[in-house]
């Protein structure tokens, strides 16, 4: 009996199998087993079973030669030689034979990785930072959040006579302003007691004014209210706080017509008690109760609150040192 050699190579597309032997049914019976094992690699492959493993943890799903969204997801394309296939189901003839299979594609789509947390927002906590983030915002030392009374206002009352001669002031108009300037309190007031001067040259007060006034002692507790705890500024504020029957405290009080350091960049004598009107024009360049009108106690107010913002922060600190 001769010998039987058989050498097969495979290449990437075609396969050159040479077959040498001494008889030709043992040739044909040995030809029909490599077909055998042959289809039968090709069959374990279509089922999936070459010896490919995929960890369930590690892939959301695994789709065979056809991905259905390639673009939408993470793809990987992972290649699948037949060597271990035809090793696994073929170990009658180890090394006899090299087959060469189409290769298998499996994609891998990693739904996870651009989702969305399901978390809710904590929105307590993005109500906190953003209230943070208003109280850290810079401010005039006289502006509090929108909401909140000024710290400090400015006051001015025009007054009008009453009892013989209208010798006696009465409360006929109160303005407040805040540290800004902007009107806070506003109103005409009729006083308890009938008027007999409405000294209309100074106060701009007539008689058509307190028709329709607020009553003073309505006006008054309105007042009083927007001044509790407040830095109160104002010209000579003493007489206004004598109309109002009211003593406010004196370390939150502030008098602009007995501040040194203002007459001072006034050129004024520090121990004089300059006018509202006065101080205006030698500061500001700015003519204050000009015409026949009268005075204007919005007008008045604010000028004596930007008169206290000229020296606010000298004023503050030698107040501060006593």
């Amino acid at each position: 009996m001769s010998d039987i050699q058989i050498n097969i190579c495979s290449s990437g597309d075609t396969s050159l199998r040479r077959v040498t032997a001494g008889n030709k049914r043992k040739k044909k019976r040995l030809l029909q087993r490599m077909q055998y094992c042959d289809n039968k690699c090709k069959f374990n492959h279509r089922r999936g079973q070459s010896g490919l493993h995929h960890p369930p943890s590690q892939l959301n799903r695994v789709s065979v030669n056809h991905p259905s969204h390639p673009t939408s997801a993470q793809n990987q394309s992972l290649p699948l030689t037949g060597r271990a296939a035809a090793s696994s189901s073929c170990s009658s003839k180890p090394a006899a034979s090299t087959l060469s299979l189409p290769s298998l594609t499996v994609t891998v789509t990693n739904k996870g990785c651009h989702e969305t947390p399901k978390e809710p927002v904590d929105q307590e906590s993005s109500s906190t930072l953003a209230s943070c983030a208003v109280a850290g915002s810079h401010q005039p030392s006289g502006q509090t959040p929108a909401g909140f009374p000024t710290k400090f206002l400015a006051i001015d009352c025009e007054m009008v006579g009453t009892g013989p001669k209208g010798r006696i002031s009465q409360l006929a108009r109160c303005s407040i302003v805040s540290y800004e300037g902007d009107v806070v309190y506003d109103k005409f007031i009729n006083p308890s007691v009938p008027v007999t001067d409405y000294r209309t040259r100074w106060s701009g007060i007539r008689h058509r004014d307190l028709v329709k006034a607020t009553p003073y002692s309505e006006a008054r507790k309105e007042i009083l209210r927007l001044l509790m705890g407040k830095v109160v500024i104002g010209h000579a504020i003493h007489n206004d706080f004598k109309v109002l029957g009211y003593s406010h405290p004196t370390a939150l009080t502030r008098d602009t017509s007995r501040i040194p350091l203002l007459n001072r960049k006034a050129g004024f004598a520090e121990n004089e008690c300059a006018s509202l009107k006065r101080l205006t024009k030698a500061i500001f360049n700015r003519d204050i109760q000009t015409g026949k009108k009268g005075h204007s106690s919005v007008e008045d107010a604010k000028a004596t609150m930007e008169l206290y913002r000229v020296v606010e922060d000298e004023w503050e600190k030698t107040l501060a040192s006593k």
